[in-house]
């Protein structure tokens, strides 16, 4: 595929997600789990040829579960970047549709379109759920969310390209669709190694002393990515802003006072 008709075909897929640049990529901050299963499935990717010459292919397809704002989109887009590809994450509002059979063809077209930017883009369904969640449950399920599954079953089986999805409903994900990735990642909430390591990434360009960071890891069990780092961004204005305003920060937890 040349440059146009990668472009070309980008721009389709444009329509349903959103695409991320490998340069605008983070490295995430990783318990030994999720790190080790990054690293292997990189390895398998690189080593498609030595695995194709004894009859098997590298696995293509990772469910990422866990709570909300642990990384799973920052893994995602993480492993598209060590690639040297853009992550185009799925906008699931762009699929779901009221009318019988438009969710099912959306999904259609989407696939379509990943079958165009295979080796060109790394997809990734955020908030899969939304699309797969058990066709029978408590309330009972719709015959179009029953019926949009089973398209999504199917053309997933049948994508050569590499794909990742993410959710933080896992008990409520359909089984059959569960057992369509080749792997299963837990993306968890950080122990007090991850944490600490957050912290310190996002207090910079401060360089407060570890024994300030540790205070902060003590205090912040059980809290994720996410709230940790819009902690450190709240601790950085307050040391800007609070002087100017009659508030000085002696120390770390003045500023959660």
């Amino acid at each position: 595929m040349n440059r146009f008709s990668s472009d070309a075909a980008l721009g389709k897929l444009a329509k349903f997600a959103d695409i991320l640049p490998p340069r605008d990529a983070e490295e995430p901050i990783l318990a030994a789990g999720p790190r080790t299963a990054l690293f292997e499935w990189l390895t398998e990717i690189r080593a498609s040829a030595e695995l194709a010459a004894v009859g098997i292919k590298p696995r293509r397809t990772v469910l990422l579960y866990g709570p909300p704002g642990c990384g799973k989109t920052t893994f995602a887009h993480h492993f598209a970047a060590r690639l040297g590809l853009p992550l185009a994450c799925v906008r699931s509002e762009s699929l779901v549709e009221p009318f019988l059979g438009k969710t099912g063809q959306n999904i259609g077209a989407l696939f379509e379109c990943m079958k165009e930017t295979e080796g060109q883009a790394v997809i990734f369904f955020d908030e899969v759920d939304a699309l797969g969640g058990r066709r029978m449950n408590d309330q009972g399920a719709s015959v179009e969310r029953a019926n949009s599954l089973n398209v999504l079953l199917r053309r997933i089986e049948t994508f050569d390209g590499i794909a990742l999805a993410a959710t933080n409903r896992q008990d409520f994900l359909d089984s059959a669709l569960w057992r369509r990735f080749d792997m299963q990642v837990s993306i968890d909430l950080p122990g007090a190694d991850e944490r600490f390591a957050i912290l310190r990434r996002y207090i910079a360009p401060f360089d407060p002393p570890d024994e300030d960071i540790d205070i902060l890891v003590d205090l912040t069990v059980g809290a994720s990515p996410a709230l940790l780092r819009a902690l450190m961004e709240g601790l950085k204005r307050a040391v800007i802003v609070g002087p100017k305003i009659g508030r000085p920060i002696g120390n770390p937890i003045d500023a959660f006072g």
